[in-house]
C-alpha cells in the first residue's frame, strides 16, 4: 500500500468573476476592443491567481418575477432617496440629524447578508457601517433619523430589502429557515 501524498491545493478560476473584472477593465478603459478583451482577461485572470477569493456557496435559485421586484423596488429606493438626500444637502435651517443603528437579519446566509448590506448600503442616506457575519447583524449610518420612529422606519426598510433578496434568490429550503427565524423572533418580541 503507499502512503496517501496529501492533496495540492489547485487554484481554479472561477469564470463568471473572470468575464465581470474584464467587464469592469474595459470600462475603466473606456474602448472596446480585441486587444482589450484579452488584456482584461489576462489582467483578470493574474488578479484571481493572485489574490483568489473563496468560493461562493450558493444553494438557492433564482425566482425572475421576485428579482425583478427586487431591482424595481431598489431602482425606487435608490431614486426616492437621491431626492430625499438632495432635499437635506440644499434645504435651509440645522443639519439633519443621523443615528447609528443595529440590524439584525433574519437570513442565516452569507451571501444574502452581503447582498442585502450593498443594497442598503448603495441607497443615498444610509451607509453600512459594519458587518457582523457571525451574528448576521448590520451597523448603518442613517441619514435624516429625526427620531426613534426614523431609526426605526431604516431598520423596517433594510429589513424589507432583506426579505426581498431571499424570496428572489432562496431556495425552498432556505426561504422556510427565513420564515422559520422571523417566526422566532416574533415570538421573542
Amino acid at each position: 500500500m503507499s502512503p496517501t501524498r496529501p492533496r495540492r491545493s489547485r487554484r481554479t478560476l472561477q469564470w463568471p468573476v473572470v468575464i465581470w473584472l474584464t467587464i469592469v477593465w474595459l470600462m475603466l478603459w473606456g474602448s472596446i476592443s480585441p486587444l482589450m478583451i484579452v488584456g482584461g482577461v489576462l489582467a483578470s485572470t493574474a488578479i484571481l491567481l493572485a489574490f483568489p477569493l473563496p468560493p461562493i456557496q450558493f444553494d438557492g435559485r433564482v425566482h425572475p418575477f421576485k428579482l425583478v421586484s427586487l431591482i424595481a423596488h431598489f431602482a425606487k429606493d435608490l431614486t426616492l432617496a437621491s431626492f430625499q438626500v438632495a432635499w437635506l444637502a440644499i434645504r435651509p435651517g440645522a443639519p439633519p440629524l443621523n443615528a447609528v443603528i443595529e440590524v439584525d437579519l433574519m437570513s442565516d446566509s452569507e451571501l444574502y447578508l452581503t447582498i442585502t448590506a450593498e443594497l442598503v448600503s448603495l441607497v443615498p442616506g444610509s451607509l453600512l457601517i459594519e458587518v457582523s457575519r457571525t451574528q448576521g447583524r448590520l451597523y448603518l449610518h442613517i441619514l435624516g433619523a429625526k427620531d426613534l420612529a426614523g431609526a426605526e422606519r431604516a431598520r423596517a426598510a433594510a429589513l424589507t430589502q432583506e426579505r426581498r433578496v431571499v424570496e428572489a434568490l432562496a431556495s425552498g429550503e432556505e426561504l422556510a429557515g427565513y420564515r422559520a427565524n422571523i417566526s422566532r423572533d416574533k415570538e421573542e418580541s
